[in-house]
């Protein structure tokens, strides 16, 4: 009879036990905030002020200073204008020195970014020219086009037509290595 009693006293312990368990949450958790994050609401107001420290601290968002620019972000001073294609077209000059090093680089991204469209060789047959996914992708040599290296870069930086800007892709420095590598392309066209 004791016997029974304790095997019921250990069952109904487990059963209580188990019973409160709750198998999508830990029932101790080290560190709470890495598991159910804090709601901070960084512009919330209280009573009608700004709240979250800004307030104190004079920190709310505010309007950067004019003339500023973003780290690492160089301005651009041709205009998504047919206009600013000419102008980029006839001064724009890369800064760039013409190394085997930016030409390798060059080709590299040329390879991933453009060759699909415009072909390996710079003379629009890419495989989706082939496959006629894309109608009238232009040769890098096609005299009505003219292209320079102003132009080029303009084109990566805005786009044109159907081709979209490539500027989230490529920063600075690797538009004006594919613009060394698409004039290497035109002269062998030639």
């Amino acid at each position: 009879m004791k016997s029974l009693i304790k095997i019921g006293v250990v069952f109904g312990a487990a059963l209580l036990m188990t019973s409160c368990f709750n198998k999508s949450q830990p029932n101790y958790q080290y560190f709470p905030n890495m598991y159910e994050p804090v709601g901070y609401e960084a512009y919330q107001e209280v009573n009608g002020v700004p709240y979250g420290g800004f307030a104190k601290n004079n920190m709310e968002a505010q309007i950067p200073a004019e003339g500023s620019v973003k780290r690492g972000w160089l301005p651009y001073e041709y205009d998504n204008t047919n206009e600013g294609y000419e102008a980029a077209k006839a001064e724009l000059i890369s800064p760039l020195e013409a190394t085997e090093e930016n030409l390798a680089d060059g080709k590299e991204l040329y390879g991933i970014y453009c060759a699909v469209c415009h072909g390996n060789k710079g003379d629009g047959q890419g495989i989706l020219a082939k496959r006629e996914k894309f109608l009238g992708i232009p040769k890098y040599n096609d005299p009505a086009r003219a292209i320079t290296e102003g132009s080029i870069y303009h084109v990566l930086m805005y786009g044109k037509n159907n081709m979209g800007s490539h500027a989230s892709q490529l920063n600075t420095k690797e538009r004006w290595q594919v613009t060394q590598y698409v004039l290497k392309l035109k002269a062998e066209l030639k």
